[in-house]
């Protein structure tokens, strides 16, 4: 059963700022001739690395919400050039809405057991296809 990590989506008001975000990156990445891979940059390296990447994800925690995630690709740590450990959690550029959970405010990242993760917001349905804001206001209203 994968493990998987969840995190502060910091400076992001959407799941949409998220991705657009991500595709910026990636132009500019693209646009120096660097490796077009995104990375989330991190000083704690997570010691389950294994089970993290048998099928594990990072998911996202917006406006105190866990509100989408991304497949782990790799996680690499590193030594920055002030001799800090740090670690480089790679993902797939992909973002995967959930079904929304509140979740409190906490610093770095944390490990979420796959029993405790939110589901994937189905396709299909109609929900996925409201804008974040109007989802959340309805959900509220106990009408979502």
């Amino acid at each position: 059963m994968p493990l998987h990590l969840i995190k502060l989506c910091v400076g992001a008001e959407s799941i949409r700022d998220l991705e657009e975000w991500i595709a910026e990156k990636l132009a500019e990445k693209r646009a120096r001739g660097e490796p077009v891979e995104q990375f989330h940059t991190t000083r704690m390296v997570p010691t389950r690395t294994d089970e993290l990447l048998d099928g594990g994800s990072l998911y996202w925690v917006i406006k105190g919400e866990i509100a989408c995630r991304q497949n782990l690709v790799a996680i690499r740590p590193f030594v920055d050039g002030d001799g800090i450990r740090r670690c480089r959690l790679v993902m797939e550029p992909v973002v995967h809405r959930v079904e929304p959970r509140p979740r409190g405010p906490f610093q770095g990242w944390r490990y979420l057991a796959a029993k405790e993760a939110p589901p994937d917001l189905g396709a299909g349905t109609d929900a996925a296809a409201l804008p974040d804001e109007l989802r959340r206001e309805l959900r509220t209203l106990g009408l979502l």
